[in-house]
């Protein structure tokens, strides 16, 4: 259930518009962009026609809004009340791959699949393991994200990354302090390309390993609901979805969203959940675990905007 994003009389932008060429639109509604389909507005959304333009527009930005990335949508709540400040939305122009022997170059747009696939085609692997992350480059890059016993911290070599003021910086692996679905990339900053270190393989081979990834996630996610990805990461020693189960959370309701029946770590909007309810079942789930199990589960899901 989207809130209305309908917007009443001529809304100032934010800054001057003059050689932009990307698209700039006030009260941009978000609930079609996010795999859950819930949630409120954002104040703005830029849409850049290239690299060049999105430097343009944050320079002139210059830091007095906030400032978000939105790739997939696929592992985040959009709240109810939207998103204040500027949402940046990267297209086509940023969803390029290209391989140069082992490094596959990609924009922070482009899909995990599309990366996995290039450098199948090309008899590079191991990366094969992006072809099981819902995102975008930007997105996991950010999130370090992973499945299937590797993510983003194994194999990124640098990345490209606009500052909030405008300012392009490439940073190296380290820089980014990865953690478990964690980096300290600066808040508002826009990551719009990075590198990754591959080795020769056999394109048959990574292939099939794809498909067993492919293959291991229909079987085991619920794919064809809306939901957003794992909720909860996985406490050191323990998976998330066993500490659900075992507190009498499986189906779980609150309002339009359940905790799914088929993967307990994943929850899932049934068709007119607000964000509202989504996070609430996710607090909910929360303080059941802990009850039970003595552990407090902490979000993977990221969750955003005004409440």
């Amino acid at each position: 259930m989207a809130p209305d994003c309908e917007v009443e009389g001529s809304v100032a932008a934010p800054v001057s518009i003059d050689g932009l060429r990307g698209k700039l639109t006030p009260q941009a509604p978000l609930a079609k962009l996010v795999w859950f389909k819930t949630g409120g507005c954002a104040d703005w959304m830029f849409e850049p026609e290239d690299l060049d333009d999105l430097r343009l527009f944050l320079e002139r930005l210059g830091g007095d809004l906030p400032v978000m990335a939105l790739g997939l949508g696929s592992n985040m709540i959009i709240r109810d009340g939207g998103v204040p400040g500027v949402v940046i939305k990267l297209g086509k122009p940023f969803a390029n791959v290209s391989i140069d022997g082992e490094v596959v170059s990609c924009g922070g747009g482009a899909h995990g699949i599309l990366v996995a696939s290039a450098a199948r085609d090309e008899g590079v692997a191991g990366l094969e393991f992006m072809r099981g992350i819902p995102g975008t480059v930007g997105g996991f890059v950010r999130m370090n994200g992973g499945a299937y016993g590797r993510e983003v911290s194994d194999v990124l070599i640098d990345c490209d990354v606009i500052l909030p003021g405008g300012e392009l910086v490439t940073l190296p692996a380290t820089d980014l302090e990865y953690t478990y679905r964690h980096s300290v990339l600066p808040e508002g900053a826009v990551v719009v390309s990075a590198r990754f270190q591959g080795h020769q393989g056999d394109p048959e081979e990574i292939g099939a390993e794809m498909d067993r990834i492919a293959e291991a996630r229909e079987n085991s996610q619920p794919l064809r609901t809306k939901t957003g990805g794992s909720t909860f990461k996985n406490p050191p020693g323990k998976k998330a979805w066993e500490l659900v189960d075992a507190a009498g959370c499986r189906g779980l309701t609150m309002g339009g969203a359940q905790v799914s029946e088929k993967h307990t770590n994943f929850l899932i909007n049934t068709g007119d959940a607000t964000s509202a309810d989504i996070e609430g079942l996710g607090e909910e789930v929360r303080r059941r675990v802990y009850e039970h199990s003595g552990v407090e589960l902490e979000w993977e899901i990221q969750r955003v905007g005004r409440p």
